[in-house]
């Protein structure tokens, strides 16, 4: 079962250091919520540059991470800065940069699968257009195969409900499949030997039954087919056109096995990659959209976010206030996903 983890960053207000919010944040929640788990990220000093240059640097992260606020990671919510990709001795602006190209290389990877991203090369991009097909045709062809086996007897296909003992197949005789509707069985068995003057007594035998329509087996001379048919449909029975090949049965048997084996490693190749790609992304923007972890149960998620608002309360603003007591409609104020602190949700398998 997924646990549920809050990832917060909380305002360091004026005179106050990131020690002394993470000290009042433990001290509330212990007394309020004490069932819910807390980790605390330890983020170094960093060199933030001008106001207007750290405004714009939160924009642009704002923007680029909506894409990571959702989904499952399987990492441990403890976590320590990386300062050999991230030197904190470099300005902001590099960092954040340097996380951008990060970025970029992986979306590289994903186009260029195992080709040489720097290459760049015609056949390079030309491969990866044929593995893509080549993983698209499979899937196309699985998705075919799997609704004319999935809808109702009276469309879907039927070579895997027939075996060879249930056909007899011969100079004179030839064996029919017909539909009967689930409650017209009692009719089709007390009728089908006498709608005409060939078919061989006893020889219709119920092979499966679905939802709506039951399939039934019926013997009768080759030559008498056709007239069996019209006098079959006359009486609301449906025969369906079928020839039992076992060759053909063999053959569709182990092309359905190839394209599902073919599905299967090509699937678990793109997935761990997904896997390995996605957990580089998210730790990188962890470094800057996070300060601190949270486990609240369902019970005491109210209380949590009472908690976390109170430490981000500025007297001064009335964005996050309601109507009622100052706050601006349209803002902040009254929006259930509107909260003054930086949080999103993750599911920690």
């Amino acid at each position: 079962m997924a646990t549920r983890y809050w990832v917060a960053s909380l305002p360091v207000g004026q005179g106050a250091s990131a020690s002394s919010v993470w000290t009042r944040l433990q001290e509330s929640i212990s007394k309020q919520a004490f069932d819910t788990s807390l980790y605390r990220f330890n983020i170094p000093n960093l060199r933030v540059g001008t106001l207007d240059l750290l405004l714009s640097l939160s924009d642009d992260l704002s923007k680029a991470s909506k894409q990571l606020y959702r989904g499952s990671v399987t990492q441990n919510p403890a976590f320590v800065w990386d300062e050999a990709k991230y030197p904190t001795m470099s300005p902001l602006k590099e960092i954040v940069d340097g996380i951008h190209i990060q970025i970029a290389k992986i979306e590289d990877d994903l186009k260029y699968s195992n080709a040489d991203v720097h290459a760049r090369s015609l056949y390079d991009y030309v491969s990866y257009l044929v593995r893509v097909a080549e993983y698209s045709n499979v899937r196309s062809q699985l998705n075919a195969i799997n609704r004319k086996q999935a809808g109702s007897l009276a469309v879907r296909d039927l070579s895997n409900l027939v075996k060879p003992e249930d056909v007899v197949s011969s100079e004179h005789l030839t064996t029919l499949l017909a539909i009967v509707s689930k409650y017209s069985q009692k009719d089709w068995l007390s009728s089908y030997e006498s709608l005409t003057s060939y078919v061989v007594p006893r020889s219709s035998k119920k092979l499966h039954e679905d939802n709506e329509y039951a399939l039934y087996t019926v013997t009768l001379f080759s030559r008498d087919v056709d007239n069996f048919k019209t006098k079959a449909r006359e009486r609301n029975f449906q025969v369906r056109d079928f020839e039992y090949n076992p060759e053909t049965q063999d053959s569709r048997k182990q092309e359905l096995e190839k394209l599902m084996q073919d599905q299967e490693t090509m699937r678990s190749s793109l997935l761990q990659w997904c896997y390995t790609s996605y957990g580089e992304v998210f730790s990188s923007w962890m470094h800057f959209c996070a300060s601190v972890v949270l486990s609240p149960p369902v019970k005491s998620e109210k209380k949590v976010r009472s908690i976390l608002e109170g430490m981000c309360s500025n007297s001064n603003s009335t964005f996050w206030k309601t109507e009622d007591d100052g706050g601006v409609v349209g803002l902040g104020a009254g929006e259930a996903d509107a909260h003054p602190y930086v949080s999103f949700t993750i599911n920690l398998i």
